[in-house]
């Protein structure tokens, strides 16, 4: 069996990166492709109290159990099933629970800091940076938070001031040099994305 296709999708947070991994997904076969959310590898903090978890840079890469995200696309890639780990957002750790997950022809990766590691890069065939003006990714991100994870508007622009943009300035725009499709306006670029999924199918034909 050849390699599966690997398709990283990055961008800063609320750029558009997810929709466009989900419209990618939509328009293959689903029996075919899989996303893998880089939020999902954020640490396990249970040797945390609430309090502490809460003051915890999200930020930053150290935040990612990167050595599990590797490891587990270096299994899908070996056709091997995973557990993928469960973050709850709102309780700021990881959850007991897992999701089987069987590995299938195409694997996007999706994640603000998933260019950030040079061993992830490797992995992927396709580097996709989704980029989206500063002003409409805050306000998604706003939005987001409020209505899907239970912060209030105080603390999530308080954390976009402390940590969120300095993070996107540092560890996030840089990450541009090394992506093959640079994508503006994320999920409302029809055209980028129909151009991205002819192109994986006309990758996962050369391997047939």
């Amino acid at each position: 069996m050849s390699k599966p296709v690997v398709i990283g999708v990055c961008g800063g947070t609320g750029s558009g990166k997810s929709t466009v991994a989900k419209a990618i997904f939509k328009s293959l076969p689903e029996d075919n492709i899989l996303i893998i959310e880089q939020d999902a590898y954020y640490k396990d903090q249970s040797n945390l109290t609430y309090e502490e978890r809460v003051k915890t840079n999200y930020d930053h890469p150290l935040a990612f159990d990167t050595e599990l995200l590797i490891a587990h696309i270096k299994q899908l890639c070996e056709h091997k099933a995973i557990d993928k780990p469960i973050y709850n957002f709102s309780k700021h750790n990881r959850e007991t629970e897992s999701i089987h997950v069987r590995p299938r022809e195409i694997i996007i990766i999706e994640g603000i800091m998933i260019l950030e590691d040079e061993r992830l890069r490797e992995l992927m065939d396709i580097k996709i940076f989704v980029d989206t003006d500063a002003d409409v990714r805050i306000i998604r991100r706003i939005t987001r938070d409020i209505n899907e994870r239970g912060r209030t508007l105080e603390s999530v622009i308080d954390q976009y001031l402390t940590t969120v943009k300095p993070a996107h300035e540092q560890f996030i725009e840089p990450m541009k040099k090394y992506a093959d499709i640079i994508i503006p306006e994320g999920g409302y670029n029809k055209v980028a994305i129909d151009l991205m999924t002819t192109k994986v199918m006309s990758i996962i034909k050369e391997k047939q």
